[in-house]
């Protein structure tokens, strides 16, 4: 009878050990895989709002506000112990790094407190509790005059880049310096830049500086005006497959590279041994092949791509609406004109130096050097590219990182130059 009794407080101490401890590990980490996605949501809510651009850090407030929004929503589609979570369990969202270059940070934790037990109730213990945090990191190398990095610089490399080697020139009129980014140090130098949208008409809008038979060096770099990247499979920029984007089974490898993704990384602070090329390939058309691609990029051909929220106006952060031509639009899962994080019309965009000393205007042609990013929003009006295939652009991010940098590069999270990613646990 003895042992009887006492194989009963055996056998359910180890039921309770090999069940309730198994579920207690099975909430926990359903617990951390919430609170990694709502970090990781926020923190992409902060780099495509802009908020690290500025130079003056006043758009980083409401940035923070919007992404501590989008943390909960997040958060909400998961489920821990078979229930969602509500805000309820949202027990802190928090910020940290807010001074430009500090690299801001969000971080996320979430508990459950009432998961039931089962066999564990034989010892009075009818619930237990399982909480996680998580903290993503929002990386922009660029120094600012708001504060010294924490930690030396790390140059990046985003992916899904476009193949549009842009000189560092400021398109903006007026008094303001001629440079996008210190070609040395990557500090952002034209802090008018951020939000500066191309004008009606020709104007100032993203177009190739080559001619209809070459991409030459004999003539001085302009502003807003693209050198083409190399796109063939051996290229700096390899063309996806057709098949990666919707109507492009016409297209030549110029246009996959613009209308679909380049999986290779491109890093900034190329070293000397390593620099991007210029296609020099005679093409006159290739401004129309560029406006059709983006057009089918964007899925503006009908005037329904998504848009720059107006609200916002030119400033950060930015926000951005679904189009009627938005594939998550056309399949019911969102409406139109709501708010999106991410749109394929948000593209990153590469700078090259164009700072010489020699008789060259562009130094090194046809290898030239990146140093640095510009985020741009094509089409913001959810407009296709007008007639005269020159592209309307919304600047959204610089990220500059000059030509000190060294180390392994920070990948980027697809369209975005501003790296995000966890750091913690």
């Amino acid at each position: 009878m003895l042992v009887a009794v006492f194989m009963l407080f055996v056998i359910g101490a180890m039921a309770a050990l090999s069940i309730d401890v198994v579920t207690l590990y099975t909430a926990r980490s359903e617990a951390q895989l919430a609170a990694d996605a709502a970090a990781l949501a926020a923190a992409r809510v902060l780099a495509n709002s802009g908020a690290t651009s500025d130079t003056v850090g006043a758009s980083m407030g409401v940035a923070q506000a919007r992404a501590s929004a989008v943390a909960t929503q997040v958060a909400e589609q998961n489920q821990v112990g078979g229930a969602y979570l509500t805000a309820l369990n949202i027990t802190a969202i928090s910020f940290g790094g807010t001074l430009i270059p500090a690299n801001p940070t969000v971080t996320v934790t979430v508990q459950k407190a009432d998961l039931p037990t089962f066999f564990a109730r034989i010892w009075g213990r009818t619930t237990i509790a399982v909480s996680a945090s998580a903290t993503a990191e929002v990386y922009n190398p660029s120094p600012s005059p708001l504060g010294a990095p924490t930690n030396p610089p790390l140059p990046v490399a985003p992916i899904c880049v476009k193949p549009w080697l842009l000189p560092n020139i400021s398109p903006n009129p007026g008094p303001v310096n001629p440079r996008i980014f210190d070609p040395a140090a990557g500090t952002i130098l034209d802090t008018n830049l951020l939000g500066w949208e191309t004008p009606n008409g020709p104007g100032n809008k993203l177009r190739t500086d080559c001619t209809p038979t070459t991409c030459s060096a004999n003539s001085a770099p302009t502003a807003w005006r693209y050198y083409p990247g190399t796109t063939d499979p051996a290229g700096d920029f390899p063309a996806p497959s057709a098949s990666s984007c919707t109507g492009c089974g016409a297209f030549n490898n110029f246009q996959l590279s613009i209308a679909g993704c380049v999986q290779t990384p491109i890093s900034c602070s190329s070293p000397a041994a390593n620099p991007v090329h210029i296609d020099q390939t005679p093409d006159g058309g290739r401004d129309a092949e560029a406006a059709q691609a983006v057009d089918s990029l964007t899925h503006s051909v009908g005037n329904g791509g998504d848009s720059v929220d107006t609200a916002t106006g030119t400033n950060p952060p930015f926000q951005f609406l679904a189009g009627t031509e938005n594939p998550v639009v056309l399949s019911g899962s969102l409406a139109a004109g709501a708010d999106v994080m991410v749109s394929d019309s948000l593209v990153t965009v590469p700078v090259i130096n164009v700072d010489t000393g020699t008789t060259v205007p562009l130094p090194g042609f046809p290898n030239v050097y990146i140093i640095g990013f510009v985020q741009l929003f094509l089409s913001p009006t959810g407009q296709p590219v007008p007639g005269s295939n020159h592209i309307h652009t919304q600047v959204i991010n610089l990220v500059g990182c000059g030509t000190a940098l060294a180390g392994q590069p920070i990948l980027g999270n697809g369209a975005s130059p501003v790296a995000v990613r966890l750091i913690s646990p």
